[in-house]
């Protein structure tokens, strides 16, 4: 994109390329579903398959809910979660191609998603005695439009915008100095400098600003503090992240803080905690709702037994419905005005219960992670945005190769780093990692500026031990022909069964160096991750196989680098898969996936990987030059 491109043709070539992601996700949508059998689907996390529908009930919301239960395959991680579109299918074996599916006509909407049970929304009108007497029936996810037109709607905003949304707008593709308020620093005990810093910053903002967290450095508790902060000079704010599982965390947080947050949506982990701010459950529980269900209850009565020729049919339905609507905007009126934040997603924040609500400010977490298009969603509700993240982690997941290259992948919070640099707060101390294993991320991302605080400076598990460690079968030729990856189906991604197989016996020979009551004794945790899901999937069929494990099983998790996102481990275990002639490495490519993985470990990181594959790569080259180099 030329540099003097003005803000609006910046933002008309962002939408350009929204429209190509939109056309190859459907376009590969659409091939998956035509081509992939079931069998796949459900490995893939992305089917279950066969399901019942237990039961029926008409939510809070007033919307037919039905609730869905898996009843195979219950240890595959799946990917439905609430927002998400799903579509019900019939089949009667798994292993055919997608001629013998016959899906339904109408998309349902996940609500809430456990480990086997879904509650999806459906048109009024479904039939469920039908869907209860299907045989074979199986639900997936559908290709989600809703989010592509909310990104669109909001770019279309964002370039006619006038007012406060036109003056962020060019700010934000300017070089044009963001504003400031001016007063003395304010200082915050339980902070540590940079993090104090960070907070006067996003207090004496106008526009913008934005705080930089690596791993372990305290982001979390740094953004909670800014919020908190700016409540006491404002009644309400909007705080919105990419995910429902990042609005999840903050939104905790700030509940535990004794701030009272209304969460927009359903949370992904469903526990009373959680349940408890969700906007669902404080409708049900306000004193008014009992009398807006009968009311309701009454309106289905009516349409249900209505009777030829009774021409006071329009006259109650209309009476009753104005009723039902008095009684919704005054329940509206009091969850809004005692809720101090608003918490949704990014894409959630269009909901029509915000329609009208303004707020002074915006913190958009993990930001980062998103598409500039989703960040603009809510700002056309705000005066002023904070970013917080750390653009060195998991960028937004971008489908077309063509997009990706010509900049759709470049983040809202990427581009006022580059142009704003006066606004960007980096935290500089960390608290999770052994100094060792923090290190080599520091001087690689962050130009060696990260520290890590004197009580984790040295933290590891056993006496004389090198926290980090890198295991390859290259280094001895004899067994390294069966260590070559496999690549499972056209898109199931690749596998190394003998690499596999090692992760599992290294970590047997390191629980054994420990001894098993310390590990109980001591609850030592595991995460377990690969880059590739079918990597991860046969891990875990292995691990559940391994007698020496059962005692240990609750201690470990195996996943993908984005399902560790935000988390911590005392050991981490990486199996990095790729071992081939030619030292291709495909998306290992992407160093900012890799930083996530290294930074989980808070005592002990091991790898597993081809060296001679790896280390084509400088960044691998020069990771295996810094472990050389501490076990010297």
């Amino acid at each position: 994109m030329p540099q003097q491109a003005s803000p609006i043709q910046a933002l008309q070539q962002q939408r350009l390329l929204l429209q190509l992601e939109y056309n190859t996700e459907k376009e590969a949508f659409r091939q998956q579903t035509e081509q992939i059998g079931i069998e796949r689907k459900v490995k893939r996390g992305d089917a279950w398959w066969p399901v019942k529908v237990s039961r029926s009930y008409y939510n809070s919301l007033n919307q037919l809910a039905i609730e869905v239960v898996r009843t195979t395959d219950t240890d595959i991680e799946h990917s439905f979660e609430f927002g998400r579109p799903v579509q019900f299918f019939a089949c009667n074996t798994k292993d055919v191609g997608a001629s013998k599916i016959t899906y339904s006509r109408f998309t349902a909407t996940v609500s809430y998603a456990d480990g086997d049970r879904l509650v999806v929304t459906v048109p009024d009108g479904t039939s469920i005695l039908d869907l209860q007497n299907a045989e074979g029936l199986g639900v997936q996810l559908s290709f989600d439009e809703t989010s592509y037109r909310t990104m669109m709607e909001a770019l279309d905003r964002a370039i006619r915008g006038k007012g406060r949304l036109g003056e962020l707008r060019d700010l934000f593709y300017s070089r044009q100095k963001p504003e400031t308020f001016v007063f003395p620093p304010m200082h915050f005990p339980y902070l540590n400098p940079t993090q104090e810093q960070a907070v006067n910053m996003v207090l004496r903002a106008k526009d913008v600003a934005i705080v930089h967290g690596p791993p372990g450095t305290g982001k979390t508790t740094t953004l909670v503090e800014a919020i908190r902060e700016t409540l006491m000079r404002e009644n309400q704010v909007l705080v919105c992240a990419q995910s429902n599982m990042a609005v999840d965390w903050i939104s905790e947080k700030l509940v535990d803080r004794g701030i009272n947050v209304l969460r927009i949506g359903n949370p992904t982990r469903v526990n009373d905690k959680m349940l408890s701010f969700t906007y669902e459950r404080r409708f049900e529980a306000h004193p008014d709702y009992a009398q807006l269900w009968a009311i309701r209850k009454a309106i289905r009565d009516l349409r249900s037994h209505r009777k030829r020729g009774d021409e006071r049919y329009h006259q109650k339905l209309e009476s009753l419905k104005g009723r039902a609507v008095e009684l919704e905007l005054r329940i509206n009126a009091d969850l809004f005005g005692e809720a101090r934040v608003i918490a949704s997603t990014l894409v959630g924040s269009s909901s029509r219960l915000l329609d009208g609500q303004k707020f002074g400010t915006l913190f958009i977490d993990e930001a980062a992670q998103a598409l500039e298009a989703a960040c603009w969603i809510p700002m056309r509700r705000v005066g002023r945005v904070i970013l917080a993240g750390d653009h060195c982690q998991l960028p937004p997941t971008v489908k077309s190769i063509a997009a990706l290259k010509a900049g759709l992948g470049k983040t809202l919070m990427e581009r006022i780093v580059e142009q704003h640099p006066e606004a960007v707060t980096l935290l500089k101390i960390q608290y999770r990692m052994n100094d060792d294993i923090m290190r080599f991320s520091s001087n690689y991302f962050c130009g060696g500026q990260v520290e890590s605080a004197p009580e984790v400076k040295f933290r590891g598990i056993l006496d004389l031990d090198t926290p980090i460690e890198w295991l390859s079968p290259s280094e001895h030729p004899e067994c390294s022909e069966q260590f070559k990856e496999q690549f499972v189906g056209e898109s199931f991604g690749r596998i190394n069964k003998a690499e596999a197989d090692l992760t599992l016996d290294t970590l047997q020979r390191y629980f054994e160096r420990i001894g098993k009551q310390r590990l109980l004794d001591e609850r030592i945790d595991v995460g377990i991750i690969s880059p590739y899901r079918a990597q991860v999937q046969y891990l875990r069929r292995l691990l559940m196989k391994r007698e020496y494990f059962k005692p240990f099983r609750r201690l470990i998790s195996v996943n993908t680098v984005d399902g560790f996102q935000g988390q911590e481990r005392d050991i981490i275990v990486i199996s990095l898969v790729r071992s081939n002639d030619e030292g291709q490495i495909g998306f290992l490519r992407d160093l900012r996936r890799m930083n996530v993985a290294i930074t989980r470990a808070r005592m002990k990181l091991i790898i597993l990987g081809d060296k001679t594959t790896m280390t084509h790569h400088p960044f691998y080259r020069q990771l295996e030059q810094y472990i050389q180099h501490l076990s010297e």
